[in-house]
């Protein structure tokens, strides 16, 4: 069987189910609530990554779609079918792990095949089912490799091909590319978000790396306290966060406090800055500044733009972009970004120089406390 061919009976296999639905799942540990009345619906064929600090429940959540941790109230559907008390094994859900759980004693190939002989799949069909799940993630020829012969990104392939064998209608990922540094990560990114648009699998990704997320995902849920904060696709969560704690949380973002002028003006430390977006209606407000947002204002910006000026406290050279770190006259302190380039360091300011940043009313977010 083909690639092309096998990656057409995936996507048609896939189509036959519907999406996943969490309605009201909440567990607890006696007192602790590690996971309150999450709701969410997950499309067939999205990609989604829960995104989180440590402890804010993403582990939990990522369990009891598994079928490893019990919920103490809610349910899980697949389809029309609540899946929330049945064994992992029963589930049809792929999973790949933080640490990949492969069998150190078994070849590569015996370890992909794994699922197709727990599941007591004919051993007729696993040379045709190995040879293209192998060639999905770029292995072929690795059949007969071990586990300790291979690199890191190599093993995580193996995880990804074991996942994908049984034509699973669920795949989970608990931060899959956590152990890789960082240039093999970003790669691995990329190819994960291929892979995913070939098999056309649903896929509920859990990690802490909001580049991570944001690079790969359809949508990206936010969690804090056990609770689902918001649920967007990456461009909204950055542009429209609903609070201080997403704002705070996606992007590189200096919150400040500031206070309600009129409809669309605020004021930060008597310095008035106008927003094109509606104001929230609540009395505590903070402004959430993302530092690629900002430009050294020269006099070739929009004139709407909102002006901030300051005096530079510090520089960081960071690869690709230099850090400049800004104290301002209207109080508190923000950074923003220049490229490492020859143009961007014609720009460079010193500690003590005074500078003025422009930051445009589309650009300018204002978010409620969290």
């Amino acid at each position: 069987m083909q690639t092309t061919q096998w990656n057409q009976m995936l996507q048609a296999h896939h189509t036959e189910h519907a999406g996943v639905s969490i309605r009201g799942a909440s567990k607890s540990y006696g007192a602790f609530r590690a996971l309150d009345d999450v709701s969410l619906d997950v499309a067939q064929g999205e990609f989604v990554s829960i995104l989180g600090p440590s402890g804010s429940g993403k582990t939990t959540f990522l369990g009891i779609l598994g079928g490893f941790v019990q919920p103490t109230s809610g349910s899980i559907w697949i389809g029309n079918r609540d899946i929330t008390f049945e064994p992992p094994h029963k589930r049809d859900i792929g999973i790949v792990f933080q640490n990949y759980a492969l069998f150190p004693h078994m070849s590569v190939g015996e370890n992909i095949t794994f699922p197709l002989r727990a599941r007591r799949e004919p051993r007729s069909e696993w040379p045709a089912k190995l040879k293209n799940a192998l060639e999905m993630v770029e292995l072929t020829g690795y059949e007969t490799r071990r586990i300790h012969e291979l690199s890191g990104g190599q093993r995580q392939r193996v995880a990804l091909a074991r996942a994908i064998i049984f034509e699973p209608r669920l795949i989970l990922m608990d931060e899959p590319l956590s152990a890789l540094d960082k240039q093999l990560r970003e790669s691995m990114q990329i190819e994960l978000k291929r892979l995913h648009q070939r098999l056309g699998a649903t896929i509920i990704y859990v990690t802490h790396d909001q580049r991570e997320a944001l690079t790969m995902s359809d949508r990206v849920a936010i969690m804090n306290k056990g609770r689902v904060v918001q649920i967007d696709t990456p461009e909204r969560l950055h542009d429209y966060p609903v609070n201080a704690f997403v704002a705070g949380f996606i992007g590189e973002a200096t919150l400040l406090s500031v206070t309600r002028v009129d409809s669309n003006t605020v004021s930060l430390g008597g310095t008035h800055l106008r927003t094109a977006k509606p104001l929230p209606m609540q009395a505590l407000l903070h402004l959430a500044v993302h530092c690629e947002k900002l430009t050294i204002a020269d006099g070739t910006q929009d004139p709407s733009s909102n002006l901030l000026t300051g005096t530079v406290s510090e520089t960081l050279y960071q690869g690709e972009s230099i850090r400049i770190f800004l104290k301002l006259e209207a109080g508190g302190e923000l950074s923003f970004r220049v490229p490492s380039n020859h143009a961007g360091r014609s720009q460079l300011r010193r500690a003590g120089d005074a500078i003025t940043v422009a930051l445009h009313p589309e650009d300018t977010i204002v978010v409620p406390d969290a």
